[in-house]
């Protein structure tokens, strides 16, 4: 039984794919906190877009700034 537990005990193979796992998580969070940073940058930049085609073509006259 003792030679069993000090063989548990020494047993690394578990420890890489922890790690491998630990890698795979900080990496996801960071694609997914990319992600959500981007979608929203380009989501303001095409509702600002949208704004003024907007008020350009709701404006009479020669409208300024289209």
């Amino acid at each position: 039984m003792s030679n069993f537990l000090a063989n548990f005990v020494r047993d690394e193979s578990g420890a890489a794919a922890a790690e491998y796992v630990l890698i795979l998580a900080i990496v996801g969070a960071g694609v997914a906190g990319g992600a959500w940073y981007l979608g929203n940058k380009i989501s303001l930049a095409l509702t600002a877009t949208g704004n003024k085609v907007s008020n350009c073509a709701a404006s009479t006259g020669q409208p300024t700034g289209c």
